[in-house]
This record gives C-alpha cells, sequence and structure tokens, in this order.
C-alpha cells in the first residue's frame, strides 16, 4: 500500500552543507528527523559543493521521508559561467556576455528540469533568462 503523503516543499540549499535554520523553518512543523533529512541531502550533494542544489522534500504520514534532486537555478548557473552578477538594468546596462558553447553547456545540465528534450530549444530558454538579466549572447 502507498503512503499517504503529508507535506512536500521545494528547498533551494547550499550542496553538501544545507543549514540546519533554513530545514527547521521549513519542515520543523511535520516531525521529520532533521539531521537525518540534512545528512541525506548532504550526503547525494557532497560532489556538487559550492552549488545551489534545490531539492523536492516529501514527508509521509509516518514521518518518513523522501528527497528528490533537481538541477541548479538557471541564473545561479549563469552568473557562475559569466563570473559575476546580472546586470541591475537589465536593457540599459549590459553585465557581460555568454558564448554559444557556455549556453549549451548550461541548457545541457538544465535539460531534465525543462520542458523540452531538445538541447537547441533548451538553449533558446537559457538565452532568455540570459536576456532578462543583460547578459548578450555572442557567437
Amino acid at each position: 500500500m502507498a503512503q499517504k503523503q503529508k507535506f512536500r516543499v521545494t528547498l533551494e540549499l547550499p550542496a553538501g552543507e544545507a543549514p540546519m535554520v533554513d530545514l527547521g523553518k521549513m519542515l520543523g512543523q511535520t516531525g521529520v528527523n532533521l539531521v537525518e533529512v540534512k545528512r541525506g541531502y548532504d550526503a547525494v550533494t557532497a560532489t556538487q559543493r559550492g552549488d545551489v542544489v534545490p531539492v523536492v522534500v516529501t514527508v509521509f504520514e509516518d514521518r518518513t521521508f523522501t528527497l528528490r534532486l533537481k538541477t541548479p537555478p538557471t541564473a545561479f548557473l549563469i552568473r557562475k559561467a559569466l563570473g559575476g552578477n546580472g546586470s541591475p538594468r537589465p536593457g540599459h546596462v549590459s553585465a557581460g556576455t555568454l558564448t554559444q558553447s557556455q549556453l549549451r553547456a548550461i541548457a545541457q545540465r538544465k535539460l531534465p528540469d525543462l520542458n523540452t528534450t531538445d538541447l537547441d530549444a533548451a538553449a533558446r530558454i537559457i538565452a532568455g533568462t540570459a536576456r532578462s538579466m543583460g547578459i548578450s549572447i555572442v557567437e
């Protein structure tokens, strides 16, 4: 028999070092063992240290939980590739440029979480996010 879901939340946490404060704020009322959630998350994201890795935490009525990792946010990956932040005034002030190869690398990494299976379409989605951040794309 399937377990009945009690609570589901998506958290964006630093990989390999989930802060207990954030876990406590979001999961404290569920009664789940926060230390076990932290250990589980830190163990599966240890290889991605330095990234922000979203995780969907599903808590069941018997206080067990599952963790489903997602890919890092698109804006985070763009900032990481750019080596800086986006523009304070997108459309007016440029924050930098991304090459097509950088764009395709980000699209390849984000492909599992996007609503497409085509790499070119994924690259266009990532390019739209980059433009909204004030970043231009060069050939």
